[in-house]
């Protein structure tokens, strides 16, 4: 098992990642996504982002370390997954990506509502 990177604050159950994929191959499908980190950024900055998606194994963490700050000042919900490879082709692209947003959700519309109530869940204090 790999250690945790600093930046990475809930641990993300399994199913709560898989689902975010199935949001992120929804979306990209039939709503929004954006990809990558200079992308993302600004689709939070933006206020545009409606889940952002930020992978734990970056190298070096640095690249996508300030994600989860902008996400919090901004009440948008991200969620830790644990592969890079993963997101690019979730998305439907052929190269492993840092991080995603999605701004519209598409068909994935009840899915990234799921989603999004178990962050908030996984957030509160106990």
């Amino acid at each position: 098992m790999t250690p945790k990177a600093y930046y990475v604050k809930v641990e993300t159950p399994k199913e709560v990642a898989e689902a975010s994929y199935e949001v992120l191959r929804q979306a990209s499908r039939s709503g929004k996504v954006r990809k990558g980190t200079n992308e993302t950024t600004k689709a939070i900055e933006r206020g545009m982002a409606k889940l952002v998606v930020i992978a734990e194994d970056v190298q070096p963490p640095e690249v996508v370390a300030h994600l989860p700050i902008l996400c919090e000042e901004r009440k948008i919900p991200f969620v830790f997954v644990p592969s890079k490879d993963q997101i690019g082709p979730a998305i439907g692209i052929d190269v492993s990506t840092a991080s995603a947003a999605v701004l519209d959700a598409g068909e994935g519309a009840q899915i990234l509502e799921q989603v999004t109530q178990e962050l908030a869940r996984l957030k509160k204090p106990e």
